[in-house]
């Protein structure tokens, strides 16, 4: 169970990393005058890793007769990404509202390459607290003991004689 629940958060963050990529590409799609079904396409051609297989998915559902509505709000439950959830609500929205397509997924690459970002700060500012218990362990002994060997050894000789 262990490795699976690592197997699956591994495959989670692959999916947050490659969205902005992803979403770029949808945008340009878009724009470039593609339906969203055919840049859905594009995209899922283009690239590879495990959106680009969630994206082939919901393109053979919506291709075998499904709602492009059903089909999009399976995509986030699928995966469990909060970031994708976030940008489907957003397409289905503007798809039921009549909206710019191209707007929305402008905004929406946007807004997950600005979590994104956060989100790599953040991990930054985690890293001290987690080298902390190493340094202290591993790395300061080591110095003492080569800064403090010699000094050591000479102290132990005038004790000696």
């Amino acid at each position: 169970m262990f490795l699976l629940a690592k197997r699956a958060t591994r495959r989670k963050d692959r999916i947050r990393k490659e969205l902005p990529y992803v979403m770029d590409l949808l945008t340009i799609s878009v724009e470039a005058g593609l339906g969203f079904d055919a840049a859905l396409a594009e995209v899922s051609h283009r690239t590879s890793g495990p959106l680009a297989d969630e994206i082939a998915q919901t393109l053979m559902e919506i291709r075998l007769g499904r709602s492009r509505v059903d089909a999009l709000k399976d995509l986030p439950e699928r995966t469990g990404v909060q970031e994708l959830r976030n940008v489907v609500s957003a397409i289905i929205h503007v798809s039921k509202s009549g909206g710019s397509l191209a707007k929305v997924l402008r905004v929406q690459a946007a807004s997950v390459r600005n979590k994104r970002k956060q989100h790599a700060e953040e991990m930054a500012m985690k890293a001290p607290v987690k080298i902390i218990f190493p340094l202290v362990l591993f790395i300061f002994p080591a110095i003492f003991v080569v800064v403090l060997g010699p000094i050591g050894m000479e102290v132990m000789k005038l004790f000696n004689q």
